[in-house]
């Protein structure tokens, strides 16, 4: 996670690892490939649709270029880091597999924030089966770098090489620790590699999507891709990795002073606030149920709220248990934290400029999905899709069967040399 995804875990609070070390590649390792095609799988956090193209990703662009790219891909809301990487993962929307929020709270598991690492790894929060179990129940080794739920053991199973976030490893280093697990294994050769990428997130937040420190972050990412890919080439393996590239969500422009102070919406006697940032979540306390709901119901200047019933069917939101009663959606551009951190940003002028977690047709909350390798066609743009159709298309290509999903398998076989 970003470490600005640590700052906003520890307001919401005011409201209420394993490491493989990385082997010496071996020029012979490709040698011994045998079986299905590895399968890469990227996430580039914050990445939006439109940032191809312009620059500033050549090695993203040549795979788009002779393999397959989306108009842009569509992520599930809420359009948040944790619940939208689990839904690539398991191919359910947030409302089902349970990570609803990038922080909730669990009538039974207490309060999950994404900067409680320990929570992180509470089976029970991650519901679902990730494609990793599944891959390892199938006897194909697998490879996780940093994806959100990864640290979680489902069945008792965690991947097979696996190391969990840490901001303070440097691309590079990451890059050749993902290529030791492929090419240089101690035990199997991983079949599913999974790596996760903040960078582009961060900067994001803290400059503004199109700022040219974001642009810069962009140019590391896709620079470290490159290399990584490079290591693949150098070993032979150049025509034998599936490579599926994608981003959890877009990022946008925040104004100056866009901000609203949480409990200015709700006074902290009458509800607990669950959730704070872009979508909100709030729950009345005894005997407020009322009041709260006269207050916030329905349209104001800056955001809407609902009862979870009554959240739009568009969504697919609003029937887990973990889900508050009332959630109130902000407008692009707008966010709302506690008032001491309000009063402290309008006071100094520091603020995020860019933010996500708005509504997923937005196109400032496009996603990226790039296929490249041997199982995909050349020079094919799909239409716009949703991102838990992209869960069928990847079981499909490690030759597993997908669990029970929201997605639809036949979405991507367009994209498939032989569907």
């Amino acid at each position: 996670m970003s470490g600005r995804l640590v700052r906003l875990a520890c307001l919401v609070l005011l409201l209420s690892p394993a490491a493989c070390a990385a082997p010496a590649l071996r020029p012979d390792s490709a040698s011994a490939a045998t079986g299905p095609a590895p399968l890469l799988l990227v996430s580039i956090d914050g990445l939006r649709a439109d940032a191809l193209g312009r620059g500033d990703t050549p090695n993203l662009d040549r795979l788009a270029a002779s393999g397959v790219r989306a108009q842009w891909m569509r992520p599930s809301y809420p359009v948040l880091t944790f619940p939208n990487h689990y839904t690539l993962a398991t191919g359910l929307r947030p409302d089902r597999h349970g990570v609803i929020h990038n922080s909730m709270n669990d009538a039974v598991l207490g309060r999950f924030v994404v900067a409680d690492k320990e929570a992180g790894r509470v089976p029970d929060w991650w519901q679902g089966v990730p494609l990793w179990t599944s891959a390892e129940h199938a006897g194909i080794a697998t490879g996780v770098w940093a994806w959100p739920g990864a640290a979680a053991p489902r069945d008792g199973i965690l991947p097979r090489y696996r190391r969990e976030f840490d901001a303070t490893v440097p691309l590079p280093a990451r890059m050749e620790q993902v290529a030791g697990w492929l090419l240089a294994p101690d035990g199997p050769r991983p079949g599913l590699l999974a790596v996760y990428l903040e960078n582009v997130d961060g900067a994001g937040h803290d400059h503004g999507p199109q700022a040219p420190e974001t642009r810069a972050a962009i140019r590391a990412v896709d620079a470290a891709l490159g290399d990584l890919l490079a290591r693949f080439d150098r070993a032979g393996l150049d025509d034998r990795v599936n490579v599926v590239v994608v981003s959890d969500h877009g990022m946008a422009d925040v104004p100056e002073g866009h901000y609203l102070a949480v409990e200015d919406m709700a006074a902290m006697a009458e509800a607990e606030v669950v959730g704070i940032g872009q979508v909100i979540g709030l729950v009345p306390r005894p005997g407020q149920e009322s009041t709260v709901e006269a207050r916030l119901l329905g349209r104001h200047a800056h955001y809407e709220c609902w009862r979870k019933a009554d959240i739009p069917a568009r969504l697919h939101y609003g029937r887990h248990p973990r889900v508050p009663p009332i959630v109130c959606q902000m407008d692009e551009g707008w966010n709302a934290l506690p008032r001491t951190t309000v009063q402290r940003r309008n006071a100094d002028g520091s603020h995020d400029r860019g933010a996500h977690g708005y509504d997923p047709d937005s196109p400032a909350m496009r996603a990226v999905f790039i296929a490249h390798g041997p199982a995909f066609r050349t020079g094919t743009v799909l239409p716009p899709f949703d991102n838990v159709d992209v869960y069928p298309l990847l079981a499909r290509l490690l030759g597993i069967e997908a669990q029970p999903n929201d997605g639809d398998p036949g979405t991507l076989l367009p994209a498939l040399r032989e569907p």
